[in-house]
């Protein structure tokens, strides 16, 4: 959502799409610290006081970002989901995902742990991620509580298996990538 700073037809709303676009590319090359509002704007091709016209501080594009990283997700699980693509092809493509925002991810499990905004961002996030599961699967009788955790062992597994920890490690990442395909069939299987 524009920023409260926004008047009615000041910028129109391409602008903050142009802004979003480039934020997210700074965050998956620079990092959250390597990025400055300045080099968001400029990037998008605009003077560095357009940004805040659109978004109060770089925390608050950083969230929006991960907002649109996550709808990206989405999008692109239910695409697979509709059809009926096998657990490990799911898995792969998000696998692909995080992949694909290596460094963006990096920065956001960093500061999940630093900063409180960002924090209770993400647990909104992980409780839509929850909310969603339950759209994809209404027969599933888990708790919220139980989706949770094996959202957050998917996302885990993923973030690993983007990173090429498997591979650290001297292991076949298939194993890693039939875990989140179980994983991942368990999620959306009824007990």
């Amino acid at each position: 959502m524009p920023s409260a700073l926004k008047r009615p037809g000041q910028i129109s709303e391409a602008t903050a799409e142009r802004l979003l676009q480039a934020a997210a590319k700074e965050f998956n090359e620079q990092g959250f610290g390597g990025t400055d509002t300045n080099r968001i704007a400029r990037r998008a091709g605009f003077a560095p006081q357009t940004f805040y016209r659109w978004f109060q501080d770089k925390v608050e594009i950083f969230i929006r970002t991960y907002e649109r990283w996550q709808r990206e997700e989405f999008d692109a699980l239910g695409t697979l989901l509709a059809e009926n693509a096998s657990d490990v092809r799911v898995a792969r493509a998000i696998v692909a995902h995080h992949k694909a925002y290596l460094v963006f991810r990096r920065s956001l499990r960093q500061l999940s742990v630093e900063n409180e905004v960002v924090r209770a961002a993400r647990a909104r996030s992980r409780l839509g991620q929850v909310a969603y599961v339950k759209s994809l699967s209404p027969n599933v009788a888990r708790d919220d509580a139980s989706i949770a955790a094996m959202l957050l062992q998917t996302e885990r597994l993923a973030d690993a298996l983007a990173e090429g920890e498997f591979h650290d490690m001297g292991l076949n990442k298939k194993a890693g990538e039939d875990a989140l395909a179980r994983l991942i069939h368990n999620l959306l299987t009824p007990e």
